[in-house]
């Protein structure tokens, strides 16, 4: 035991390292990632359930309007609407041909759209008159679709770059070393959060 440190004390000053180094891998997770919403937490390939599981960015539905309403702006082949999707969010999320190309092929059978002459090996789908109908009959639901995946890319621009995870990974790491020094004392151990919680405040006062 250290001179003048307490039992009590020694006990504190691990407990608050170890409360640290939890928060540090479960608050950044693995490359510095996962501050809340902001940083990765919830944007990849589809958003998390809360449990670690992703669920789809929409439902089944909700991704026949959106395929309508690209086709709708130009004529478009599935490799096209898989690309113009992921251009919106930034990279965040991008739909399987496995969801892409059978969601196509139910609304040709719904009558919403139908094979365009593409004049390449590659078929392009081109909206129908029941199509447009259908998506002038939802055209509240299609705007705030298009808003949701343009939200997704605008968070993924401010809050993804590699600068930010750079910095989020140098942090951790210092953190992780420090708070593994078994000569780490008290007042050092307090001096770090101050300085966490003091850079915290300032970045939220931007």
């Amino acid at each position: 035991m250290r001179h003048g440190t307490s039992r009590h004390g020694c006990g504190e000053r691990h407990a608050m390292q170890r409360m640290m180094r939890e928060a540090m891998r479960h608050g950044m997770g693995r490359g510095g990632r996962g501050f809340g919403y902001g940083f990765g937490g919830r944007h990849g390939r589809g958003d998390d359930d809360g449990r670690g599981r992703r669920r789809r960015m929409f439902d089944s539905g909700e991704l026949r309007l959106v395929l309508l309403k690209l086709i709708a702006d130009e004529p478009r082949h599935g490799y096209d609407l898989i690309r113009r999707i992921e251009e919106l969010t930034g990279g965040a999320y991008a739909p399987s041909p496995g969801v892409i190309y059978p969601t196509l092929t139910l609304l040709g059978d719904m009558g919403l759209i139908e094979a365009a002459d593409s004049g390449g090996a590659k078929k392009l789908f081109a909206i129908t008159d029941a199509g447009q109908a259908e998506l002038d009959a939802n055209q509240d639901a299609v705007e705030a679709l298009i808003e949701r995946l343009t939200e997704v890319g605008e968070e993924r621009q401010r809050t993804d770059s590699a600068s930010v995870r750079r910095a989020m990974g140098n942090l951790r790491a210092v953190l992780m070393n420090r708070l593994g020094d078994r000569d780490l004392d008290e007042a050092t151990l307090h001096a770090v959060v101050a300085l966490i919680d003091e850079a915290a405040q300032k970045i939220e006062r931007l």
